[in-house]
């Protein structure tokens, strides 16, 4: 199989980015050059790992500017928006480093007379990253930074989407005084390749973020193996407008929790139930603030959505909206001229809303990962959150009501890792990110963001032999 990378920028169709891709013995070196820095790297002190974290995230603030060009050039998103994930990685990396003492400290036993007893928390080994194009700085982040601080070496894929990425925080990382060999970036094509990789015994973790098939291959792939897998995967993200919301507010949220990035988010949202009581009254709004966005090129500050990944996401995306439509849906969308004025090169579709939907359409079932916003009426709560709840997708979910004690007890019955009321599309770095059902396998950030990175060993020690 070819593990050629070529980047196509999705807003102009040009390459920008040729890589051979490294060979499974390539990457066999790179791991045991990671295995053989296990050692080095403990015996820095977390205090001399924190202060490299530390000066890595002031270079990485400090060329953002750069970085948001970059991005806005292989991914698409508009530039007016590209630094805000720098600034918003930086967060996460500065979290990350306020808890990372609390979080790696020796565990003490409990006490008995002539014993001394505790748990240490130490490194798992090399560590493998495999990261997503759609927000490639913070999802790295999430893991890289606490593999880090707990003195795991790491191996960094980004995406062949975003690979200027991985030499960017390798080249900063290396700049801030971290040694070579405790950071190093391979490319790879697919999950096909990423899969023979996770047999290498030398890795001794994989943090994957991607779709669930992508996901679930590596598990197929390492299976053989007693190998840790954290996953972020796929979602299907839902929000109930209960009759009581308000209605202009709510509107604006979803549309752009459901349209920034062009929808292609994991935690976007890509389902709407509305009361049946005020569903027309909310499509109104919706097409209102829709007809506000305008489609064009990421590098006009006047844009608000760029192209898409691909022009095969352009079709997967067509697909659900021909499908939906086929079935039944109404297309609703506002007949705006910035909504229907693309520029004739690059991976561009208009956001669509479409009513009359059912979960007999793959919009209401399958990851659309595009800026679709399909409402389905529902007549009470209980329709709602049974709705919400039929999906094999798990990540996020948002409810939205003035009446905040019923919807805590309503977002308390939803089958998601992270459940909002009145806000959505946000991770907290305080707060565990966590998808359940097919959304993924294991957290990242919260209060256990470390703790996929380190193993525990129990000291039993008598002080004495008398």
């Amino acid at each position: 199989m070819s593990n050629q990378i070529r980047t196509i920028s999705p807003s102009t169709g040009e390459a920008i980015f040729e890589h051979p891709g490294h060979s499974i013995s390539q990457v066999r070196q790179i791991a045991n050059v990671a295995k053989d820095a296990c050692h080095s790297f403990r015996s820095l002190i977390l205090g001399e790992r924190k202060a490299i974290v530390a000066k890595f995230l002031t270079i990485l603030s400090e060329n953002k500017e750069k970085l948001a060009s970059e991005l806005t050039q292989q991914m698409g998103r508009p530039i007016s928006y590209t630094a805000g994930e720098i600034d918003t990685a930086c967060k996460r990396g500065n979290y990350l480093l306020s808890i990372a003492d609390s979080s790696l400290r020796t565990i003490p036993g409990e006490p008995e007379e002539g014993f001394r007893r505790f748990v240490k928390k130490e490194p798992v080994g090399p560590v493998l990253i495999s990261t997503a194009w759609n927000y490639p700085y913070l999802i790295t982040i999430n893991a890289l930074i606490p593999a880090l601080l707990a003195g795991n070496p790491v191996i960094l894929r980004p995406s062949p989407q975003t690979p200027l990425v991985g030499d960017r925080l390798a080249s900063y990382f290396h700049e801030a005084q971290l040694p070579k060999p405790f950071m190093q970036v391979i490319h790879c094509a697919s999950c096909e390749v990423l899969g023979d990789i996770t047999t290498i015994p030398e890795i001794k973790l994989v943090c994957y973020v991607g779709s669930t098939s992508g996901g679930l291959q590596l598990r197929t792939a390492s299976a053989r193996r007693l190998l840790p897998l954290n996953l972020e995967l796929g979602g299907k993200d839902a929000a109930y407008v209960r009759e009581d919301a308000d209605l202009r507010y709510t509107a604006a949220q979803i549309v752009d929790g459901a349209v920034f990035n062009s929808g292609q988010s994991c935690c976007s949202i890509e389902r709407v139930y509305v009361h049946s009581d005020v569903h027309d009254v909310f499509v109104e709004e919706v097409q209102r603030e829709l007809a506000a966005y305008v489609v064009g090129d990421p590098t006009d500050r006047a844009t608000t959505v760029g192209p898409v990944i691909s022009n095969q996401a352009v079709r997967n995306i067509q697909g659900h909206i021909d499908d939906a439509v086929a079935k039944g849906a109404i297309d609703v969308t506002p007949n705006s001229p910035g909504l229907h004025s693309p520029p004739k090169l690059g991976s561009y579709i208009a956001p669509r809303v479409l009513t009359n939907v059912s979960h007999n359409m793959n919009v209401m079932r399958d990851e659309t990962f595009g800026p679709v916003i399909p409402i389905m009426q529902v007549n009470n709560d209980q329709e709602a959150v049974a709705a919400m709840n039929d999906s094999e997708y798990g990540l996020t979910a948002s409810v939205w009501t003035r009446d905040i004690q019923r919807g805590e007890a309503l977002i308390d019955e939803i089958e998601a890792g992270t459940v909002f009321i009145n806000r959505c599309d946000y991770p907290s770095p305080d707060l565990a990110w966590v998808g359940w059902k097919n959304s993924g396998l294991g957290s990242s950030l919260g209060p256990q963001a470390f703790d996929a990175f380190y193993k525990l060993k129990s000291f039993h020690i008598r002080e004495s032999q008398c």
